[in-house]
């Protein structure tokens, strides 16, 4: 069973990605929906452990404070990065989320794109530039689950 984590910035597409591998009949979770995540910003971890520990594979997406501590029950954890430019335009165009509109908001996205993504990038099995259609980076993905084996 393989379980995939997609991760990186606001921005970045991994709701994206993430969509275009549901379509394709792949299991997933975004944990920036339904309750996944706490009012502190990190994930509910009793629940993300029941999640890991079912018998499917899955691909999970997110950012948040504490998902280093699952990084061992992850066969991958796929950063998906793109230079700051790209990310501020991503999110001030996007209407299925406000957050990136307000300038507040796109300070702070260039601040973690300093101080988080580099805590990203060592924690990730492998990089993905986001900047690629969103067919190729879900190949990719579906590369790594293949290479872990069935389903």
């Amino acid at each position: 069973m393989s379980r995939i984590l997609i991760t990186g910035m606001s921005g970045a597409g991994k709701t994206t990605v993430l969509h275009e591998l549901s379509r394709r009949g792949y299991r997933t979770v975004d944990t920036d929906y339904d309750g996944w995540v706490l009012p502190d910003g990190t994930w509910d971890e009793p629940r993300v452990s029941a999640l890991l520990a079912s018998s499917s594979s899955l691909i999970v997406s997110g950012t948040v404070e504490n998902q280093g501590r699952f990084y061992g029950r992850f066969s991958a954890v796929v950063l998906l990065s793109a230079p700051v430019e790209v990310l501020i335009q991503r999110v001030s165009a996007r209407t299925n989320n406000s957050y990136g509109h307000s300038e507040a908001d796109q300070s702070a996205i260039r601040q973690y794109v300093l101080d988080v993504e580099p805590l990203l990038r060592g924690g990730a099995t492998l990089e993905l530039d986001a900047r690629r259609p969103v067919s190729d980076l879900a190949d990719d993905v579906e590369r790594l689950v293949a290479a872990e084996g069935p389903a």
